[in-house]
C-alpha cells in the first residue's frame, strides 16, 4: 500500500463528524479504490494520533476493534454487543457529504 493512498484515506477520515461513524469501504470508495476496503483497515491500523481511527467501522455496523467502544461512546455513539445501535442514522458517507 502506498504513502499517497494512506494519506488520501487519512484526509477522509479526519472529516468524519464527532458523534458520526462510517465504513472501511465507504472511504475505499471515497479515495477512488473501491474494492480496497482491507486496504483502508490496515491503513487505520498504523494511523496518525490525529486520525480519528475509531469512527471507522465494518459496513454492518460492528466494531472491528472493540477497545474503540469507549472511544464512541464518549461522543454519544450507543455500542452493544460491539454493534453500533442506529447505525444507519449515524452513517457518514464521505460521497454524499463532502
Amino acid at each position: 500500500m502506498n504513502e499517497i493512498f494512506k494519506q488520501q484515506v487519512y484526509e477522509i477520515t479526519k472529516l468524519i463528524p464527532k458523534g458520526r461513524v462510517s465504513s472501511y469501504g465507504a472511504i475505499a470508495k471515497a479515495v477512488g479504490y473501491p474494492n480496497h476496503s482491507r486496504h483502508v483497515g490496515k491503513a487505520m491500523g498504523g494511523c496518525p494520533e490525529d486520525v480519528p481511527a475509531h469512527r471507522v467501522i465494518s459496513a454492518s455496523g460492528v466494531l472491528s476493534v472493540p477497545e474503540f467502544q469507549p472511544r464512541l461512546e464518549a461522543e454519544g455513539i450507543t455500542v452493544e454487543n460491539l454493534r453500533i445501535k442506529d447505525f444507519k442514522k449515524l452513517f457518514w458517507n464521505p460521497l454524499e457529504e463532502i
